[in-house]
């Protein structure tokens, strides 16, 4: 079974989700990437953190986000403003 690519544990960050195996944060990748750095510069910041890793994280968080969309346009479909799922 594959490992999961995000963990959390009240004991790890005060219990920020971070790249499992390890203490870097999520929030840092996306923190970087919004700065308009390169994978490749949060790799060398983080070398604990690998780049499948990294792929899995946003290859998973594009598809959630393009699921949220389409259940949105759903709801927009039947009228309803704001999807009742938050």
């Amino acid at each position: 079974m594959a490992q999961a690519v995000v963990s959390r544990d009240s004991d790890i960050m005060g219990g920020a989700p971070v790249f499992t195996g390890t203490r870097v944060p999520i929030q840092t990748l996306l923190d970087y990437l919004e700065a308009g750095d390169t994978i490749d510069d949060f790799l060398e910041g983080f070398p604990t953190v690998s780049r499948q890793q990294v792929i899995e994280f946003l290859e998973a968080a594009k598809d959630r986000l393009v699921e949220s969309v389409v259940l949105s346009e759903k709801w927009l479909e039947f009228g309803v403003a704001r999807s009742p799922i938050t």
